[in-house]
């Protein structure tokens, strides 16, 4: 094989369609579009136009409020990080925050934080450094023989 050989797999790369390059191209004139009409001129948005009958989004009644504000948070329970440390994903002599419960598969991803709730029990004593304790799960940490440090994200 030489470099003047080297070549792309068949349909690797496709070609961009030009359009309005004359009647020989098959996208001559209209340009793919058809004959006139509101879907022919430039600029304009169909999306949820229904011929002038009320569109469906503003017939249906609206409900709720979205807060644009919300912090989404990860929970996690003191049975799941005591089975972490068991396993030996997680080291109970090191500091256990949100870096460290995503590396051990506890948590997907950090979001806006992590709050530990108290489910099940916690033999180790271990350091929390989370943006949210729940008060019984303060108590189980520190009864084990652990601290609980609350940081902002």
């Amino acid at each position: 094989m030489k470099l003047n050989e080297i070549a792309d797999v068949p349909g690797a790369r496709k070609r961009r369609k030009r359009v309005g390059r004359g009647p020989g191209s098959g996208y001559g004139k209209t340009c793919g579009r058809g004959m006139n009409g509101q879907k022919a001129r430039s600029g304009t948005a169909m999306g949820a136009f229904e011929g002038g009958q009320m569109p469906l989004y503003q017939r249906l009644p609206k409900r709720g409020f979205k807060n644009r504000g919300r912090r989404r948070i990860n929970t996690i329970s003191l049975s799941s990080l005591q089975r972490a440390i068991d396993s030996g994903k997680l080291d109970a002599s090191r500091t256990i925050d949100c870096g460290a419960l995503v590396r051990a598969g506890l948590v997907r991803r950090e979001l806006d934080g992590v709050k530990a709730l108290a489910g099940g029990e916690l033999q180790a004593a271990v350091t929390l450094e989370l943006q949210s304790v729940s008060a019984a799960a303060r108590a189980a940490v520190e009864a084990a023989g652990g601290k609980v440090i609350l940081v902002s994200k």
